[in-house]
């Protein structure tokens, strides 16, 4: 059993209640999922369970966690810098796990994961793996390690379809506890069981949080429902007291008008009107009393707002985006061919996603075909790495990082923009590096916007933001007017974003019939 008693979460920089008296209990076969968006403190609270003093440097935590037996295992969500320069087989071996097991569980482990059992013994640098490699390398450990709790931030980053698939069975059939966050709506619907739900209300000032045990689909149908039930409940009421409110004021001048125009020469009149002049009065306090008891219109946390490409964005049909060869892609070293023969062309506002193993070498295709269109002068490209820190300087403010020419007008417009993305005012002038992953992506994709640019290329576009995001996000890219070139293995974004997908193999690009999307 994993239990949390009374946890509150205060960030020591702006002072603001994360999580406020937060209590769990977790038996053994709950797979549970935090959800919230950005910034609402999901991974520091996975971290706070592992080890407190991942968080203590930026946030000031007060409760108790109490894990009895269990053993924990903890997937990062990043990668850390104290493991990327090691090798592979540094990584595995710096536990004991990995001489524990007999080349026969190594071998079937690493076969679960499409790898050669020579992976574990490899002298490949962590930092050189692919994304998707890196998150298979940890989860490897961890399974080695054979713990009894899993927290896992992100773990879908990056995964390939089959792999997404394989941890999904993994989750499922874990025996003991699981917490985890996922930006991918797909496998939250199948694996979890307990809802963990963290919001940020009024301007980030008031923390709420919600643990309900049903399934994911469930909890948002249900809460939905209770939500529009409350709210058309709160709207009746108000409609009531409207009418209400009119008929009393036009009682209340009625006897008020009498009682001035009321002659001195007819007392009994008079008191007559201060009598129910009485009773009107008595009958507005009891009016004030059931208003202060009428249904409160529900609060929830508002959906990000944004806008991506206008006018300026639109791509004619019939305008070449692309037209690439490429005879051999290789590793950024060059000592491994990935592919070969690959070609590539795409016309006018057409959604490319890019599918493929993990290690296929796609982000090494996309880094090479977004140089070649940032430097096209017919073109208004715009890149976001699957790496951020790429792009970002992360020393920097977003504000600063968004405009640095210091003019107070669009710094005000970019400020705006911020805020309808959901970052408070501190935040905005927060160095890039303490923002969540998600919060990094919405910098860029707000650079995007204010671009103007009608071609994107995104390399795992959806992967950092949280599944109550990830439909705005979806709906923007499928609305933008101008051309996309993406990688993705989110199946929510291949089925609601991109018109065309093609698999990255060793002989090119081919089409991902499965998909059904060829055109």
């Amino acid at each position: 059993m994993l239990q949390i008693k009374s946890l509150t979460i205060e960030h020591r920089r702006d002072l603001r209640v994360i999580l406020e008296n937060f209590n769990l209990v977790l038996n053994t076969g709950d797979k549970a999922v935090i959800i919230g968006e950005e910034g609402n403190g999901k991974s520091t609270l996975l971290k706070w369970i592992f080890d407190p003093a991942l968080v203590a440097d930026y946030a000031e935590c007060r409760g108790e966690r109490i894990l009895g037996a269990e053993r924990l295992a903890y997937l990062p969500q990043e990668l850390p810098d104290a493991l990327k320069e090691k090798s592979v087989y540094e990584f595995f071996s710096a536990t004991d796990a990995l001489f524990d097991c007999s080349p026969k569980e190594l071998s079937e482990l690493a076969a679960r994961f499409r790898l050669s059992p020579e992976f574990f013994y490899g002298e490949q640098c962590m930092d050189t793996l692919s994304g998707g490699e890196k998150v298979k390398a940890q989860l490897l450990r961890i399974f080695l390690e054979r713990p009894t709790v899993l927290l896992l931030d992100e773990p879908s980053n990056d995964l390939d379809l089959a792999t997404l698939e394989l941890l999904e069975s993994s989750i499922n059939e874990w025996e003991g506890i699981v917490l985890f966050t996922s930006h991918d709506e797909t496998l939250i619907e199948q694996t979890a069981t307990v809802v963990i739900h963290l919001e940020q209300l009024k301007r980030k000032s008031e923390s709420r949080h919600a643990v309900v045990r049903d399934s994911y689909l469930r909890y948002r149908q249900q809460r939905a429902e209770l939500l529009a039930r409350k709210t058309q409940q709160a709207e009746n009421e108000r409609k009531e007291k409207r009418l209400r409110d009119e008929k009393y004021a036009r009682l209340y001048n009625s006897v008020e008008r009498a009682l001035s125009s009321v002659s001195r020469q007819a007392p009994g009149e008079g008191k007559n009107l201060k009598d129910k002049m009485h009773v009107v009065k008595a009958m507005g306090k009891r009016f004030e009393k059931e208003d202060a008891e009428m249904t409160e219109r529900p609060e929830q946390e508002e959906a990000i707002f944004f806008r991506l490409g206008g006018e300026a964005a639109v791509m004619p049909q019939g305008k070449t985006v692309i037209d690439y060869a490429l005879p051999e892609l290789t590793t950024p070293d060059g000592e491994r061919l990935l592919a070969r023969d690959i070609r590539l062309k795409l016309r006018g506002p057409e959604k490319l996603c890019i599918i493929g193993e993990n290690g296929a070498g796609k982000t090494s295709l996309l880094r090479r075909i977004a140089a070649d269109l940032l430097a096209r002068a017919d073109l208004r490209a715009q890149y976001m790495p699957q790496n951020y820190e790429d792009l970002l300087e992360l020393k920097r403010t977003p504000v600063d990082f968004l405009d640095s020419s210091g003019d107070k007008a669009l710094r005000t417009k970019i400020r705006t923009y911020l805020g309808a993305l959901k970052f408070t005012v501190e935040e905005m002038d927060h160095p890039m590096r303490e923002l969540s992953g998600g919060q990094k992506a919405k910098v860029l994709l707000l650079k995007m916007s204010l671009s103007d640019a009608n071609v994107l290329i995104l390399d795992e576009p959806t992967r950092n933001f949280s599944p109550l995001s990830g439909p705005v996000i979806r709906s923007l890219l499928a609305a933008f007017p101008g051309a996309v070139i993406s990688i993705s293995h989110d199946r929510k974004y291949i089925d609601e974003v991109c018109t065309r997908v093609l698999r990255l193999t060793e002989t090119g690009l081919v089409p991902a019939p499965e998909f059904g999307k060829q055109n």
